[in-house]
């Protein structure tokens, strides 16, 4: 086990393995293996069950932590086409037209362009060859990006093709597909500093699933709980946004409020330790009331939606990192905040 005082730099170690290791919603299985293979190396028992990898410590009820393991990418959907992986017909599980996803969509058609992918066998993670975007134009009659991939013509449909990411270190900020290796990577690394709590790391979290599979997991042993922490990345505009701000932790989404016990706590260790945070539904509140027009959504969580599914049943609250550029391979979070989080997470679940 690592020692809490110890530095960052094996948790980024941890973090570049696994941004190297691709895993486009719906085709996660070989990162989940990933995740499996490391946490058991050091003795934390691992279940593989439909959609969610589960994590168990000697204490399986001192803590239940959820991040989602999808990232976004590409499917082949047709000879030479490829489609935005999160918005094709078999994973629109519950496409409302609110959530931050959908509204980003018709922004991000042109942030591919040169983009380098690579395509690989979803099951045992085979790299079947690097391609090239170049073009990726919105068609309204799908209401999907379609893009024109150079070097990957004789893939067959159903082939994952993840965007070619590693992690860059620029003065105290860190870039790549962050969403969600970021989060996946700091409940890794929280067991090697000993937590012994259970983790969830879910699938298809990018196209509105990931909360069916957790709650699936929660009915199957007929465990309730009002401590479910779920763990994300949150996006913002400016660089000034996120260095003005550690940490995002929210009241609501969409879906539901949040009430457990867990939001008063990380808001006490924040305020002790100076941790800068605000949270994120009344900061999109006083943001739509500056702005007449243009109203942004306060976002939909796994989390709101599985409140809503129980009717408060199983309730929580949220923990994300602030960051720019979301949903790129150029995503961008302050170290501050990572530190920040990792510091939340020590203090809440490992004894001293």
């Amino acid at each position: 086990m690592c020692e809490k005082n110890d530095n960052m730099d094996y948790f980024y170690d941890i973090l570049k393995q696994l941004i190297r290791t691709p895993s486009v919603v719906g085709a996660e299985h070989n990162f989940f293996m990933v995740i499996k293979r490391e946490l058991e190396e050091i003795g934390v028992g691992v279940e593989y069950f439909d959609g969610v990898l589960v994590a168990s410590g000697n204490d399986p009820q001192s803590g239940y932590i959820s991040t989602h393991a999808d990232r976004h990418g590409l499917i082949c959907t047709g000879k030479n086409e490829f489609q935005y992986a999160a918005f094709i017909a078999k994973n629109r599980a519950d496409l409302t037209g609110n959530s931050n996803s959908e509204q980003l969509l018709n922004s991000l058609s042109n942030r591919f362009l040169d983009q380098k992918v690579q395509a690989y066998e979803p099951w045992n993670g085979s790299y079947l060859g690097m391609g090239v975007i170049r073009d990726a134009v919105l068609c309204p009659r799908r209401n999907n990006i379609i893009f024109k991939v150079e070097g990957l013509d004789n893939l067959f449909p159903g082939t994952p093709i993840a965007f070619m990411d590693k992690l860059t270190f620029e003065d105290n900020l860190i870039s790549a597909q962050l969403d969600n290796v970021l989060t996946v990577a700091i409940v890794v690394y929280l067991y090697h500093l000993g937590y012994q709590g259970t983790s969830f790391f879910t699938a298809s979290e990018e196209a509105g699933k990931s909360w069916r599979f957790l709650l699936e997991w929660f009915r199957r042993f007929d465990v309730n709980t009002n401590k479910l922490l779920v763990l994300d990345t949150s996006p913002y505009e400016t660089l000034e946004d996120i260095l003005a701000i550690d940490i995002v932790l929210r009241n609501r989404d969409s879906n539901a409020v949040f009430r457990s016990p867990l939001k008063d706590k990380i808001k006490k260790i924040a305020k002790k330790d100076k941790i800068k945070f605000h949270y994120k539904d009344l900061y999109i509140k006083n943001k739509n009331e500056a702005k007449g027009n243009k109203k942004y959504s306060v976002g939909t969580t796994e989390l709101g939606r599985i409140i809503d599914a129980t009717k408060g049943e199983i309730q929580g609250t949220t923990l994300q990192i602030p960051t720019i550029g979301y949903h790129t391979a150029e995503e961008t979070a302050h170290k501050k905040s990572i530190e920040s989080m990792v510091m939340i997470l020590s203090r809440l679940y490992i004894k001293s």
